[in-house]
């Protein structure tokens, strides 16, 4: 395999609000964010991925281009199979969280993160059928008012474990691994 380094900028605030919404409307398809979650442990291959999530290869790549479009994974190499060449894709998960910072601030497509949560929760509600209940689990879902000082704490402190839980992400099926669903969404609450 050769690398392949990657041609698509992070998204900023410089850019145009109808490319950071772009990338928004990308991720708000289930299959998309299944993908993303496949891509953090590993590069895969779109015939990879169609196996791994049943799709045929021809969905998996149009979804894979759409993805790659939008900035959100990047071409990680290239190999030689059966006299063609098949390209690598991976999710950095680094890039993505620096983007997705700069994109969640402002008014600035409101809807389309609205559309990429209500997509998250119904993944959300797909992953707990598959659940393994027996070991446990953790939620925490509220409402709260607080510090904004803790606030700003107790966020940078779940976006470090955020990284850590992505750090530590491994190709499907590894031995010694165990499949596992993380859904964490923090954002202030409007003035009401």
């Amino acid at each position: 395999m050769s690398p392949v380094s990657p041609k698509l900028p992070i998204m900023s605030l410089g850019d145009p609000p109808e490319s950071r919404q772009a990338a928004l409307r990308a991720m708000a398809h289930p299959v998309r964010l299944r993908m993303l979650s496949l891509l953090t442990g590993a590069s895969l291959t779109a015939a990879d991925i169609a196996r791994e999530l049943g799709l045929t290869h021809a969905n998996a790549s149009y979804h894979l281009r759409n993805l790659l479009a939008a900035g959100l994974i990047v071409q990680a190499a290239e190999e030689r199979i059966r006299g063609g060449v098949a390209k690598r894709y991976r999710y950095d998960a680094e890039r993505s969280r620096d983007r997705d910072r700069e994109t969640m601030l402002g008014e600035h497509g409101a809807d389309s993160q609205r559309a990429l949560f209500a997509v998250v929760a119904n993944e959300l509600i797909r992953r707990t059928a598959a659940a393994d209940w027996s070991v446990g689990g953790s939620m925490t879902d509220a409402e709260l008012w607080v510090d904004p000082d803790a606030w700003r704490a107790i966020r940078d402190r779940i976006t470090e474990l955020s990284r850590d839980l992505h750090a530590a992400a491994r190709p499907p099926h590894t031995p010694g691994t165990i499949r596992t669903s993380t859904t964490i969404a923090m954002f202030r609450m409007a003035e009401s």
